[in-house]
């Protein structure tokens, strides 16, 4: 599937900065960037946020990635939203771990601009 409303939930703006620029190079999609994951939840809950697809860190403050992930899978309205988790982690527990949260796919952070722009353009229109 073609993704056209992206929201990303991370805490680093640098990496929402990187993630928005390289999207805008492969996509004319819309993408919003929330820095606190409770924020997000109680955003999407109230539908004032409607995204085709998450991407989600799992390194945050408040609320982690995996505690979104189980907040998101208790709600109705928004549980089957595809989530992707988007994390500098390279542990296989982790990644094993974020799927059984629910998670659609794992990916780890690039640092290379044209890969995250090759990552994005798989799940970008």
């Amino acid at each position: 599937m073609i993704y056209k409303n992206i929201l990303q939930i991370d805490d680093d703006i640098d990496d929402c900065e990187f993630f928005m620029e390289a999207l805008q190079a492969v996509s004319n999609a819309d993408y919003t960037a929330m820095h606190n994951a409770v924020e997000a939840l109680n955003k999407l809950i109230r539908q004032e946020l409607n995204p085709d697809i998450i991407f989600l860190d799992l390194n945050m403050p408040i609320m982690s990635g995996f505690e979104f992930l189980a907040a998101i899978k208790d709600q109705k309205i928004i549980k089957d939203i595809p989530v992707i988790i988007f994390s500098t982690s390279q542990y296989e527990e982790t990644k094993i771990k974020a799927r059984n949260y629910g998670a659609k796919e794992f990916i780890s952070k690039p640092s290379d601009f044209n890969e995250l722009k090759k990552i994005i353009s798989h799940f970008i229109a």
